[in-house]
């Protein structure tokens, strides 16, 4: 099995709660992994302590066995790993194609004077806009896209970066079916082209059709792991949604 991102007794506490809690994970790099479980099970925190929004309490975080235990999240972007948020983070008052090109205009001087990268950094958020699907919307304002489209939009703008892991935290949240079915397609295609995914998720019917691997969480730690069907059968998943 190969693994890219593993964590080893992750922990992140806020007050008297602790959100993680001792989690040992490892998602399969070059699959789709899916992060699962109820309300409050701490799935945003740790996604947020591994991409470094937060940093944990103690524990490592390590990217193809290199720590990237509480580095700056441009770090760790540098480092392959890109990522979308539970709610879009977008300029609104830019259109599509200009959201797509603020990451890259933040390069030195000397990179904003070549012409030729510019076009280049012009010609790829194009082409990702038409890749989401939302290339006829390249001139409208973000705020006046639907939010399924600013959704595509956000991943467009993920994807600006190339990285060689992507994590998307609730992608179908908020979207109806056919841009849930879209965003499915995208990430299978981009899956097969070599990226590896890990999708934090409520919408299961998503989860169980697009995932290899799944990892339960509940109480801010890991309580199985395995195929759609083995997590789907397992006990302590059914008794940690269920209680029963």
């Amino acid at each position: 099995m190969s693994t890219g991102l593993e964590t080893t007794g992750l922990t992140k506490s806020f007050g008297g709660v602790r959100a993680v809690d001792g989690a040992t994970v490892a998602f399969r790099h070059g699959k789709v992994n899916a992060l699962i479980g109820p309300n409050g099970s701490g799935k945003t925190t740790f996604f947020n302590c591994v991409t470094g929004m937060i940093k944990p309490d103690s524990g490592t975080a390590s990217y193809h066995g290199r720590d990237i235990t509480g580095r700056p999240p441009h770090r760790i972007a540098r480092a392959g790993i890109g990522r979308s948020f539970q709610l879009c983070r977008i300029f609104p008052r830019m259109t599509a194609l200009e959201n797509l090109l603020v990451p890259v205009r933040s390069r030195t001087l000397l990179g904003q004077l070549v012409s030729a990268r510019q076009r280049a950094d012009l010609d790829r958020a194009r082409e990702l806009l038409t890749r989401v699907g939302i290339e006829h919307l390249a001139d409208v304002q973000a705020r006046d896209l639907s939010y399924g489209q600013q959704k595509l939009l956000e991943l467009a703008g993920v994807l600006m970066a190339d990285p060689e892991t992507v994590l998307l935290d609730e992608p179908a949240g908020g979207v109806n079916p056919a841009l849930i079915e879209r965003i499915g397609e995208l990430v299978r295609a981009l899956n097969a082209e070599g990226r590896t995914f890990l999708i934090v998720e409520h919408n299961m019917d998503l989860v169980m059709s697009l995932s290899d691997h799944v990892v339960v969480f509940d109480r801010g730690r890991p309580i199985a792991a395995g195929t759609p069907d083995e997590v789907r059968n397992d006990p302590r998943v059914l008794e940690a949604y269920l209680g029963i």
